[in-house]
C-alpha cells in the first residue's frame, strides 16, 4: 500500500511496492534508488520495508560505510547480523535466518561472531562460492516468505560488494526477493566506480530505477506543515525552501533552527554543527568520537574511547539521543541520524584531535580483536605505519578467505607501499617482499584484473636478485599463467620455458612440476603439440615425486585433452577421472571442477550416456555444495547436465533444469545457458523461442560460442517453419566465424544441408532444373565442409575419431546431401538411425521420420509404417510438436495411417496427468496449490505446466486456461 504520509513520493513508492508485488508473485525484482544526500532515500525505503513487514516478509537492511573500500561485503554482513538479532523480526524468521547462515560457513565467516571463512580456495573461487551462498540463502529464505534486501549507501560500497550486487541483479529470477540499493547521485562523479555499475545494471530487464528529486515549493510547504503540526507562514516556507533547495533533511534542520529563533546560516554545514554546539561538553566529545568511528559505533567501544566514566558517558548519550544526533541501533550500538551529520562533525575535527582519536580506536581494536580492515584504516589515519602495515597484511589474508580478491589486492598494495617505511617487514608479514607481491598479483588476477597481475610480476622480475633462480622461476611461471589467460600464448610458452630452465632437472621440485604443467597447458591452448608429450610426462614425474597434486592434476588434464581426439582408446577418461580424484582429495576445487567437467564430457562424447549422467550429476552437486553454480565450470557443468538429459530423452528433467536458465540473457554465462535451453524449446516448438533468440541476438556478435549455439538452433527453428533462407543465413554466419576443422562445423553443415535438400526436392517437383542445380551445387560445397571438419589433422595426423555424436551428424549430413541430389535411398537414413541409436532419443526419432519418408517413396509401405509409428511414439512422448506435425503430414501424404491427425483437438497431446494439472490451472490455482492438490512437489507441478504450455503452443497460463474452458479435458 502507498502511505499518504510520505509527502511528494507517491509515484516513487508505487514503483517500489510494484517491485515487492512482483517478488511476492515469484519474479525477483531490483530497484536502484538514487538522489542527493538528505533527499529522503532512506525514508522512502523505510516505507517499503514497513509494507513488506505488514505482509509477513523478511526485511534485511545493511549499510555501506566510508570504510567500505577496506571492509568487503559489509552491507551483506550488516544485514544478516542485524536481522538475526533484531527482536522485531519474528522468532521463526530469525531462527530460519540463523540456520540458513550457519549452513553456509562462507557467509557465517562474515559475521562478528562467525567461525571465520575456511581457507584453501583460490580467491576467485572463494568469491564465487560466497556469491553462490548468498544466492542460495536468499532463495531458501524466500521459499517461506518474501525477502526484501536493502543495501544502503552504495556510493561507499567496496569492489566486492559492487560485484555481489551485479551478480544478484543478473541471476535472481524466480526467487521471491526484492533487492533495493540506495546511493547518492551527487557523489557519483565521472570516475566514481559505482557509476558504470549503475549504468550496466539499468540495462537489465529486472532492474528499475527511482530518482528522488528535491521538493518543489508546494511539497516543501506540506512537509514543513507535517513537521510543525500547523501551517507555517509563507515567508518561512519561502526562506526554508530557498535555503534547502528542496532537500527534506536540510528543510527539517532549517525549520528546527527557525523554531529556536536562530538566523538561518549561509553554510549548511554550520547548521548541522550548531546542533552539536548546543550539547554539553561531554556530549560533544562523545559525538566527535562517534564521528571518527564511522556511521555506526558499538556502545562499549564508544564509552572506552570517549574516556568518560560510566555515569558521565550515560548522561552524555541520553542527551545526544534526545537531540536526535545519534539513534540507538540494535541492542548495543548507535548510528548517526544522517550521514551528513557525521560528515560535518568529522570534517570539523582538528587534525591533531582526529589523529589522537584514530589512534585510540586502533589501540582498542588491536587488543580486543577487531576487524583487521578497521584496524588498518585507523592505524593509517593515526600515522602508525608499523601497525597499519601489519593490519594491512592481515586484512588482505582475511579478504582472500572471504572471497574479496579486489580488497585483498588493495590491502596487499598498501602493505607493499609501506614495506620500506617499517622495521623488520619480513618478520611482521611472515614472508618476503617478492612473495607478498606474488600474493598481490594473484589477488589481482582473481579479481579479474589480469593485466595488473601481469604487470606486477613483470616489474617484480626487474628487482629480484638475479641469483635467486628458484624465486625467478616461480615468478616466470606465474607470468606464464597470466599471459595464457590473456591469450598471449606465445609469450606464455616462452615464460614457462624460462621458468623451467632456471631450475635443475634433478632433484625434482614442486616448483619445476608446476612450471612444466603450466607449459603443457599453454602448449595445448596454442595447439603446439611438438614435444608436448615429453613436457607432460616430465610434469607428471616431477609432480608425483614431490607430492605436487595441483601440478599432477593439471598435467593429467592437459595430457587427456591432447590424447583424447587421436583415438577412442586414448585413456583420456582415466586421466580426467584421476585428476578429479586428486582435486577432490586435496580440496583443490579449481582442479576438481576442471577435471570433473572434462571427465563427464569425455564419457558423453564416447556415447557412455549413463556414465556421463552420473559423472555430471556428481560434478554439479559439488558446484552447488561449494556455492559455485555460477562459476565458469559451474555454468559449464550445468549446461552439460542439461545436454545429457536432452540426449537421453528425459525432457521433464530438462524443463526442471531450464527453470534456472535465464530467458532474458545479458551476459556470456547467461547466454550460454539460455542458448542450451533452445535445444528442447526448438524441438518442442515452445513459444519462448522467439524471446530467447531476441535476447541472445544481442550477445552472439560478441561471443562466438553463444553465436554457435543460438544461431545453429535458430536455423533449426527456421527450418521447422519452412524458412530455408533464414536457416542458411544463420548457418553461414556461424561458419564464417569457425575454423574449417572445428567439429562443430559438422552439425551446422547437416542443418544447412537439410535446407538445401528441401529446396532441391521442391524445385525437382516443380521441374525447375536451374533451381535444382543451384541447390545441389550448394549442397556439394556444404558436404565438403563437413567432411573436411571430420578429418581434421592433429599434429600432422588425421583425426582418429569424432565421438558418437559427431559420427552421427556426419551420417546425417551425408544423407541430406544424397536427398538433395535425388538419391534418397533408405540405406542412407538407416545409417543415420543406427548412428544416433547410441542413446540420442530425439535424433533417432527425427531420423526415422526421414527413413519412413524414403521407404514410402521407394514403395516399402510396411517398413515405412513401422518406422513412422516408432517416430510418432517418441515424438508424442517427448512433446516434440514440430516433428509430430511433420510426421502427421507424412502420414497423410503417404497414407501410412488412418488415425486422425494430432491437431484434431488441442488437448490431444496432453497426458492424463497433464490434463489433471490443466483443470487446476483453469481454476486459477498456482503451482504450490496444484502440488498440494495432487500430492506432488511444486517443482513437478511447474514442469507439468511448462510442458502443457509448450504442447498447446501458448505463452501464458491464462491462454492455456482459455483453451481448457473452450474444450474441457475428457473425464
Amino acid at each position: 500500500m502507498v502511505q499518504d504520509g510520505l509527502i511528494g513520493r507517491r509515484r516513487e513508492l508505487e514503483v517500489l511496492v510494484g517491485a515487492l508485488d512482483r517478488a511476492q508473485a515469484g519474479q525477483s525484482a531490483v530497484v536502484l534508488v538514487g538522489g542527493d544526500a538528505g533527499v529522503g532515500k532512506s525514508r522512502l525505503v523505510a516505507e517499503l520495508c514497513a509494507t513488506a513487514r505488514e505482509r509477513g516478509g523478511l526485511v534485511l537492511v545493511g549499510q555501506c560505510a566510508e570504510l567500505g573500500e577496506s571492509m568487503p561485503y559489509l552491507p551483506l554482513a550488516d544485514a544478516l547480523w542485524t536481522a538475526a538479532r533484531d527482536p522485531n523480526v519474528p522468532a521463526e524468521a530469525r531462527a530460519a535466518l540463523r540456520a540458513a547462515v550457519e549452513a553456509r560457513p562462507v557467509l557465517a565467516g562474515l559475521l562478528p561472531d562467525g567461525p571465520g571463512a575456511a581457507g584453501g580456495d583460490a580467491a576467485d573461487l572463494a568469491q564465487q562460492r560466497l556469491f553462490g551462498a548468498a544466492l542460495g540463502l536468499l532463495g531458501e529464505l524466500s521459499d517461506a516468505r518474501p525477502v526484501v534486501l536493502v543495501l544502503e549507501d552504495l556510493h561507499w560500497a567496496d569492489r566486492s560488494t559492487r560485484d555481489l550486487l551485479t551478480f544478484l541483479c543478473r541471476v535472481l529470477q524466480r526467487e521471491r526477493v526484492c533487492l533495493v540499493g540506495t546511493y547518492r547521485t551527487d557523489d557519483l562523479h565521472r570516475r566514481h566506480p559505482l557509476r558504470p555499475v549503475v549504468a550496466e545494471l539499468l540495462r537489465l530487464p529486472a532492474v528499475s530505477a527511482v530518482e528522488l528529486a528535491p521538493f518543489g515549493p508546494a511539497e516543501t510547504a506540506a512537509y514543513l506543515a507535517a513537521l510543525e503540526g500547523a501551517e507555517p507562514s509563507a515567508d518561512l516556507v519561502d526562506r526554508v525552501h530557498a535555503r534547502s533547495e528542496g532537500n527534506p533533511f536540510y528543510a527539517a534542520e532549517l525549520l528546527a533552527a527557525a523554531r529556536s529563533g536562530q538566523e538561518l546560516p549561509q553554510v549548511l554545514a554550520d547548521l548541522l554543527l550548531a546542533r552539536l554546539e548546543r550539547l554539553s561538553e561531554p556530549a560533544q566529545r562523545v559525538v566527535r568520537v562517534a564521528a571518527v568511528a564511522g556511521r555506526r559505533v558499538g556502545d562499549r567501544l564508544l564509552r572506552r574511547v570517549s574516556g568518560l566514566d560510566e555515569t558521565a558517558c550515560e548522561e552524555a548519550l541520553r542527551e545526544i539521543v534526545s537531540h536526535r544526533l545519534l539513534l540507538p541501533d540494535g541492542p548495543d550500538g548507535y548510528v548517526f541520524r544522517h550521514a551528513l551529520l557525521r560528515e560535518a562533525v568529522y570534517g570539523d575535527l582538528l587534525p591533531g584531535e582526529r589523529t589522537r582519536l584514530h589512534a585510540a580506536f586502533a589501540a582498542l581494536l588491536a587488543t580486543d580483536g577487531g576487524s583487521a580492515a578497521e584496524l588498518a584504516h585507523h592505524s593509517m589515519a593515526a600515522h602508525d605505519l608499523p601497525a597499519a602495515f601489519a593490519a594491512s597484511v592481515q586484512a588482505a589474508r582475511q579478504a582472500e578467505r572471504v572471497g574479496a580478491p579486489a580488497e585483498a589486492h588493495e590491502h596487499y598494495d598498501r602493505a607493499l607501499s609501506l614495506w620500506d617505511a617499517v622495521p623488520e617487514p619480513e618478520r611482521t608479514a611472515g614472508t618476503d617482499r617478492a612473495r607478498l607481491s606474488l600474493r598481490a598479483a594473484a589477488a589481482s588476477a582473481a579479481a579479474g584484473d589480469l593485466r595488473r597481475a601481469r604487470l606486477r610480476v613483470q616489474r617484480l622480475l626487474e628487482v629480484v636478485d638475479p641469483g635467486d633462480r628458484p624465486l625467478r622461476s616461480e615468478i616466470h611461471e606465474r607470468l606464464a599463467y597470466y599471459l595464457a589467460d590473456l591469450d598471449r600464448i606465445e609469450e606464455s610458452i616462452a615464460a614457462a620455458r624460462t621458468a623451467i630452465d632456471l631450475l635443475p632437472a634433478e632433484p625434482p621440485t614442486p616448483q619445476r612440476a608446476r612450471a612444466l604443467a603450466t607449459l603443457a597447458r599453454s602448449l595445448i591452448w596454442h595447439g603446439e603439440y611438438a614435444g608436448f608429450r615429453k613436457v607432460a610426462d616430465q610434469a607428471l614425474a616431477a609432480a608425483r615425486a614431490t607430492g605436487a597434486t595441483d601440478a599432477e592434476a593439471s598435467a593429467l588434464i592437459s595430457l587427456g585433452l591432447r590424447e583424447e581426439p587421436i583415438r577412442p582408446d586414448s585413456g583420456a577418461e582415466e586421466m580426467f577421472a584421476a585428476a578429479w580424484r586428486l582435486g577432490e582429495g586435496s580440496g583443490d576445487l579449481q582442479v576438481a571442477l576442471r577435471a570433473g567437467f572434462h571427465r563427464a564430457r569425455a564419457m558423453f562424447e564416447r556415447g557412455d550416456l549413463a556414465g556421463a549422467r552420473e559423472a555430471i550429476d556428481e560434478g554439479v552437486r559439488l558446484t552447488f555444495d561449494a556455492g559455485l553454480a555460477w562459476s565458469t565450470y559451474g555454468t559449464n557443468m550445468r549446461f552439460l547436465q542439461y545436454l545429457v538429459a536432452y540426449t537421453v530423452g528425459d525432457w521433464a528433467e530438462t524443463a526442471r533444469l531450464a527453470e534456472g536458465f535465464p530467458v532474458r540473457a545479458t551476459t556470456q554465462p547467461e547466454g550460454l545457458l539460455s542458448a542450451y535451453a533452445l535445444f528442447t524449446d526448438v524441438a518442442q516448438g515452445s513459444p519462448v523461442v522467439g524471446e530467447r533468440l531476441e535476447w541472445l541476438s544481442r550477445l552472439w556478435d560478441t561471443d562466438d560460442f553463444v553465436m554457435l549455439m543460438a544461431r545453429g538452433l535458430a536455423a533449426e527453428h527456421a527450418l521447422w517453419r519452412g524458412e530455408e533462407g533464414t536457416a542458411i543465413e544463420h548457418v553461414d554466419a556461424v561458419l564464417a566465424a569457425l575454423p574449417s576443422n572445428d567439429p562443430a562445423v559438422i552439425r551446422l553443415a547437416a542443418t544447412a544441408l537439410w535446407a538445401h535438400a528441401d529446396r532441391a526436392v521442391r524445385a525437382r517437383a516443380a521441374g525447375d532444373d536451374a533451381a535444382v542445380e543451384q541447390a545441389v551445387h550448394a549442397a556439394d560445397a556444404m558436404v565438403a565442409r563437413a567432411r573436411q571438419a571430420a578429418t581434421r589433422t592433429i599434429d600432422g595426423h588425421k583425426r582418429g575419431w569424432l565421438g558418437e555424436e559427431g559420427r552421427a551428424w556426419l551420417a546425417r549430413a551425408e544423407a541430406e546431401w544424397h536427398r538433395a541430389r535425388g538419391d534418397d535411398a533408405p540405406e542412407h537414413w538407416r545409417a543415420v538411425v543406427d548412428a544416433f541409436d547410441y542413446g540420442f532419443v530425439y535424433e533417432v526419432a527425427r531420423s526415422r521420420w526421414r527413413l519412413a519418408e524414403s521407404l514410402a517413396a521407394h514403395g516399402d509401405r510396411e517398413a515405412a509404417t513401422a518406422e513412422w509409428r516408432r517416430a510418432v511414439e517418441a515424438a508424442d512422448r517427448l512433446g516434440a510438436r514440430p516433428l509430430r506435425r511433420a510426421l502427421a503430414d507424412l502420414g497423410r501424404r503417404a497414407r501410412l495411417t488412418a488415425e486422425p491427425a494430432p491437431e484434431a483437438g488441442p488437448l490431444a497431446a496432453l497426458t492424463a496427468r497433464e490434463r489433471e494439472v490443466l483443470k487446476l490451472v483453469a481454476k486459477g490455482l498456482g503451482n504450490r496449490e496444484i502440488a498440494a492438490e495432487l500430492y506432488i512437489s511444486p517443482k513437478t507441478a511447474s514442469v507439468h505446466v511448462s510442458n502443457i504450455l509448450a504442447k498447446l503452443g501458448v505463452a501464458t497460463r491464462t491462454q492455456a486456461a482459455a483453451i481448457a474452458l473452450r474444450e474441457p479435458p475428457p473425464a
